[in-house]
């Protein structure tokens, strides 16, 4: 018996390429790796720099530096953009199945009220014709 894929399987199946890596990259950058691992770069980009024996490519105010980290924000941003309304299309159909189960759940629900009830009508029902039956025999 084939199982039923989820909602998450179905969506991640569907992704394109860029999509995905995009959505790699917004979770590299969006990590303390990412972070600590820059900010090491940075502390020796600018120490080189400044106590640089031999040359020094990018003088104090750093502005090569600069120059990168506007290159790397300008393409981060809009990659970020395109992870977030992914994530917010999972979101919309994560919320869609969610319903759609509540749904099933509640025509289950009803109907087995429905046959919750008509087995106590049942039970009633025998009940009072045994009740008149002692009736008769009396």
């Amino acid at each position: 018996m084939a199982t039923k894929r989820t909602w998450h399987q179905e969506h991640k199946d569907n992704l394109s390429f860029g999509s995905r890596l995009a959505d790699s990259v917004a979770t590299g950058m969006g990590s303390w790796r990412f972070i600590i691992i820059q900010t090491i770069i940075v502390v020796i980009w600018m120490g080189l720099n400044v106590v640089g024996f031999v040359s020094h490519w990018d003088v104090y105010p750093f502005i090569l530096l600069n120059l990168l980290f506007s290159t790397q924000a300008a393409y981060a941003a809009p990659i970020i953009m395109m992870a977030q309304n992914r994530q917010n299309e999972r979101d919309r159909m994560h919320a869609e199945a969610d319903y759609q189960t509540n749904i099933d759940a509640k025509l289950e629900i009803e109907a087995l009220a429905i046959k919750l009830n008509k087995l106590e009508v049942d039970k009633l029902d025998k009940i009072i014709a045994m009740l008149e039956q002692m009736e008769k025999g009396k």
